[in-house]
């Protein structure tokens, strides 16, 4: 049966908005049944806690407890509870999140940029403080019974192929920004406190980012991925979720991996996750995306048979928890399995162990007193700092992909235009996994605000030239345009476009859409286009020269618009980067969505920007209302002028900073600073360093150029300097070989500053010695 998940989460909202989504309450340690054994016992380890409430449960109440909508056992004080709450940009709509749609208070919570805008920042100290807002307004919506302790967030899938419906969730396509992203996020989601602020939950492991493509669904598609693919590039989120930063959760995904469902791989849930990168540390537990157990059945993988088999396969191979979709058959059969002997009482008490021990670590069967987290409230929701935030979100992440000079624009006296399907709308701004925000600030609202004389017309979203309304929205948007004298487009796409369960067959602009911009470009007026949700191919309007600008926003969130106009006022000025390749509309003919190579073969012109080069708009590129000088500083290591600066590779991993990681890949390879100076006499603005190396070491086909390190440099004032410190790992230098493993070859290395060519500066160092295997990759069977 075909499901989709998009319209499922608008009817939980519906359904759950109007009263608390479960009753969620914490467990009567005070005088229920609880109060006095070791499961309340503060003094106790976790671990023992959550080993004891499991012994004191019978085996019809584990059973029950072992999918997202968990019974609980009245018999014994412990509540029902609701495992499956969102906030991938904010507090979301989910079965476990309720929001008071009958007025104040819970009716609403801050709604930030989406993953992929505030990703374009690549700032992650925003990530850090936006994420540290979002668990704070968690924890409000929590103590007022509104929500669980666990949240299904973030979306580390790396976006590889611009057609992916659910790209825009994510950080973009590099996996050390996603890194970095990820490491700031989860450290203000579950906080640095011995009790966890809240459960983050890394999904979707691994492989994960195709929908619905040419009859293939996420639920029957098999990942063929190489031992090298896998750790050089779907693997990297995951691994700093789970080994680096110890995440209480992650999600198996829906998709096989190379033959196994993933929610069934002991090699992804136990050879890599917990015995090669030591996830084990807080016994942390894993849950299953929606439905995946049921997919293990001749209907989608046919890896089982019936329900009680896929049962036994999930839970044996380490799944948790199982989320399942109300109203979609068969549901998990944990009895089934059970009774058959195919699910062992040890398997299942291992389940709940895990599950509850997360639960424990965020304060589950402590009194209030012991964390100040349960007294946060109402209150502390939507504050004045987190609105700023809110602001800041969007315009950090905003990237002005092209300008002939007419930005920045004063708009004193001047009438505008404002056209397009999300002119005068809000919802479109917050893309998929949003909540309900306090209120909208549209480009509408924005243009209000500075006291405009505006004119305002929709415009067509997805339809083609032929559909035949098409003269409605052109006649009307050149009317308006007619009256004004600047001309603001917002287009581009949205959700129903891209979406969860829906991926684009085209990444060109929509038909109807670039034929009304050609329309309003022939008006012979400025005329600066705003595009929302994913990348599409900017080709013609970048060579229109009556298209002035081009601003990319993706989903901004609450305050979409006035960060919109802030940066076409000048306001802010511009500094985000493309979190992701801008491809050509004809790369969906040449590789097909389902492809998981990286590198070009005969049949791939290659993914991503280290081995595609021939993108509309690279990785990276951002430009600015002022220029830009940036120079490298020296590398701390002793140097002949008059040769390459060579570097022994067992001089790296002897020092002893080095030999006290756990992880050499983490070992510090330098701290390499960057001056940048603004050489413009008008504009103060950020500025973000990106360092890329290049060069012919370690195995062929060598990338053409990889990400290592990055930071923004904020309000850097017209003839002034500011200075990034970018922290260069071995890891981020170090390659994967055939079977997966990272290893850091000797050669010459060329670091690059920024996207531009030639690039703003360049390094040359020299790494000597023998090669050294810095991670040996956990081989799958048979290998």
């Amino acid at each position: 049966m075909r499901r989709n998940f998009s319209s499922f989460l608008v009817w939980v909202t519906a359904c759950l908005s109007a009263h608390v989504a479960n009753g969620f309450e914490f467990p009567d340690c005070d005088h229920g049944p609880l109060a006095g054994t070791t499961v309340c016992d503060t003094r106790a380890s976790p671990t023992e806690r959550a080993a004891e409430l499991v012994k004191l449960m019978n085996i019809t109440e584990k059973l029950s407890n072992l999918v997202d909508n968990s019974l609980g056992a009245s018999r014994i004080g412990l509540p029902s509870y609701q495992w499956w709450n969102e906030a991938l940009h904010g507090i979301a709509g989910s079965p476990g999140v309720s929001f008071n749609v009958s007025g104040s208070p819970f009716s609403y919570a801050t709604s930030f940029a989406n993953a992929i805008t505030m990703s374009a920042a690549f700032d992650d100290d925003l990530i850090y403080d936006i994420a540290t807002v979002i668990s704070t307004e968690a924890r409000a919506f929590i103590n007022a019974g509104r929500a669980g302790l666990d949240f299904w967030t973030p979306n580390v899938n790396p976006f590889k192929d611009p057609r992916w419906g659910r790209g825009s969730e994510t950080p973009g396509e590099d996996p050390v920004r996603i890194k970095g992203y990820v490491k700031a996020l989860l450290a203000g989601l579950e906080g640095d406190q011995p009790i966890r602020k809240v459960i983050a939950t890394c999904k979707h492991y691994a492989a994960y980012d195709l929908e619905r493509w040419r009859g293939i669904t996420r639920y029957d598609f098999n990942a063929v991925v190489s031992s090298q693919d896998l750790s050089e590039y779907y693997l990297p989120p995951f691994q700093q979720c789970a080994r680096d930063s110890k995440v209480g959760s992650i999600m198996c995904s829906y998709n096989s991996l190379n033959g196994t469902p993933a929610c069934a791989s002991t090699y992804l849930m136990t050879d890599i996750l917990r015995n090669h990168w030591g996830w084990t540390e807080d016994n942390n537990f894993i849950t299953s995306d929606c439905n995946a157990i049921q997919d293990f059945l001749p209907s989608h993988h046919n890896f089982s048979q019936t329900p009680a088999q896929a049962a036994a396969a999930g839970y044996t191979a380490g799944t948790d928890t199982v989320c399942e979709v109300p109203g979609w058959p068969p549901m998990t059969d944990v009895v089934g399995a059970y009774n058959e002997t195919l699910l062992s009482e040890a398997t299942i008490d291992r389940a709940l162990r895990r599950l509850y021990e997360g639960l424990i670590r965020a304060g589950y069967f402590d009194p209030p007193s012991r964390s100040a987290y349960r007294f946060i409230g109402w209150p502390e929701v939507n504050t004045p700092e987190a609105q700023a935030l809110a602001l800041r979100s969007a315009a950090e992440g905003i990237v002005l992909l092209k300008n002939d000079g007419l930005l920045p624009l004063s708009l004193a006296g001047k009438s505008v235009a404002l056209v397009g399907h999300w002119a005068t709308g809000g919802r479109q701004m917050r893309g998929g996994y949003s909540g309900i925000p306090p209120y909208y600030h549209t480009p509408e609202y924005a243009a209000q605000q500075l006291n405009l004389t505006y004119y305002t017309a929709t415009g067509p979203i997805a339809e083609n030239t032929s559909t035949a309304a098409a003269g409605t929205w052109t006649a009307n948007a050149l009317a308006a345009a007619a009256k004004a004298d600047i001309i603001l487009y917002f287009g581009g796409t949205d959700q129903t476009i891209a979406a969860e369960d829906k991926d684009r067959e085209t990444i060109a602009w929509p038909e109807a859409q670039l034929a009304l911009i050609n329309k309003l470009a022939t008006l012979s007026k400025p005329l600066v286009i705003i595009q929302l949700g994913d990348q599409v191919d900017d080709t013609p309007l970048l060579a229109n020269k009556n298209v002035s600008a081009i601003l990319w926003a993706g989903y901004p969130g609450q305050s979409g618009g006035s960060a919109v106009l802030d940066i076409i006022t000048g306001k802010t000025a511009p500094a985000g980067r493309l979190p992701v390749t801008q491809y050509p509309a004809a790369y969906t003919q040449q590789v097909p969505l389902t492809e998981m190579a990286l590198r070009p073969t005969a049949h791939s012109p290659g993914r991503t920007y280290r081995w595609y080069n021939a993108s509309v708009l690279p990785f990276g590129h951002g430009l600015h209302y002022t220029s830009f000088t940036a120079t490298f500083g020296a590398l701390p290591f002793p140097a002949n002028p008059t040769d390459t600066l060579k570097i022994p590779i067992t001089s790296l991993l002897n020092t002893p900073a080095c030999k006290a990681q756990n992880h050499p890949d983490l070992c510090l390879f330098a701290s390499l600073p960057v001056h940048v100076t603004n050489t413009g006499n008008a504009t103060t603005s950020d500025y973000v360093a990106l360092a890329f190396v290049a060069g012919e070491f370690g195995p062929p086909p060598y990338p053409i150029k990889t990400l290592v390190a990055y930071a923004r440099v904020h309000a850097i004032a017209p003839g002034t300097t500011g200075t990034a410190q970018l922290q260069l790992t071995l890891g981020a230098l170090a390659r994967v070989d055939e079977a997966g493993n990272a290893v850091l070859y000797p050669g010459v290395y060329k670091l690059l500053l920024d996207v531009t060519a030639p690039p703003l500066d360049e390094m040359l160092f020299e790494l000597t010695g023998e090669p050294v295997v810095l991670d040996y990759f956990p081989q799958p069977a048979g290998v």
